[in-house]
């Protein structure tokens, strides 16, 4: 009982209502999925990605969001395939190392993390044909989604390792905390909170317990123009995910509903809320 009072608190508060209103209002549309899904590039103009309402609803899919952020010129991952038909994908093409993202989806279900035939983020080998089979059950499950297959991106010091998440908590180009996520798996991690100048912030969120901290990066001036850059773009609020690789910046994607609100600390929810009030005022 005393952990439903404590979720329900924590789960509280006008940070949270909005982000639950936001959700609402964007995936509720009858149109939702037509627009998520709607075949953008990075050769059309800003005012084609902004010409429905919510357009940020096209960068929730991750292949709109890569191609937003070559647009407004980031850096992303290297592609070797895309698609839903896996009888054209050539496994024999593929490097020791990549890494498969479904278009849709959140809380990296559906990602692979291969290295060697070594899955890094459950830890298990898998043959190229069972991947295949995993893949197909959810392409069978949804008609929109297709996966993408990219460069397994190394870190600064040259390493294949699961990399770090610098999540940049954005308003309209204004960054208000930076999470970063030390990640050993989808639901494992350490996370340690830093403002623009990295200076080390209260928790803002209780999920990810930190332990050792690390070091800023070599490119962390990169990532934070970066992050700034395509937060003005989205406009209104937005979690934008970069990495910090060995050829620089590497955007990953946007989140615009980040845990639905949940998870939250008081001193997050509060510093949230001001920044929305302050530089989205009246916006989604």
């Amino acid at each position: 009982m005393f952990q439903v009072i404590s979720n329900l608190l924590r789960n509280s508060g006008e940070f949270p209502s909005r982000i639950r209103k936001r959700h609402q209002t964007f995936w509720t549309d009858p149109d939702a999925e037509l627009v998520r899904n709607s075949k953008m590039n990075e050769g059309m103009p800003l005012h084609y990605w902004q010409d429905v309402p919510n357009w940020q609803r096209k960068l929730s899919n991750k292949y709109n969001a890569r191609e937003f952020a070559k647009l407004l010129g980031c850096s992303v991952a290297d592609l070797y395939w895309k698609g839903r038909d896996l009888s054209s994908l050539d496994f024999e093409l593929l490097p020791a190392q990549y890494v498969i993202r479904p278009t849709i989806g959140h809380g990296s279900k559906g990602v692979f993390i291969m290295d060697n035939g070594l899955n890094r983020f459950d830890q298990k080998q898998y043959t190229n044909e069972q991947i295949r089979e995993r893949l197909q059950a959810d392409l069978d499950k949804h008609p929109d989604l297709e996966f993408l297959f990219e460069e397994f991106v190394r870190t600064e010091s040259g390493k294949f390792e699961i990399p770090n998440d610098f999540k940049f908590l954005c308003f309209n180009g204004e960054v208000a905390s930076i999470a970063v996520i030390d990640r050993v798996s989808p639901k494992v991690g350490y996370s340690y909170f830093y403002d623009e100048h990295w200076n080390k912030m209260e928790r803002l969120h209780h999920l990810y317990p930190g332990k050792d901290e690390p070091e800023k990066p070599k490119c962390f001036d990169e990532m934070l123009d970066q992050a700034k850059r395509l937060s003005k773009a989205y406009g209104i609020f937005v979690r934008i995910d970069l990495f910090a690789t060995s050829k620089g910046p590497v955007f990953c994607e946007f989140t615009p509903t980040p845990a639905l609100g949940r998870g939250f600390t008081k001193y997050g929810k509060n510093l949230l809320l001001k920044y929305w009030d302050q530089y989205c005022p009246g916006m989604i």
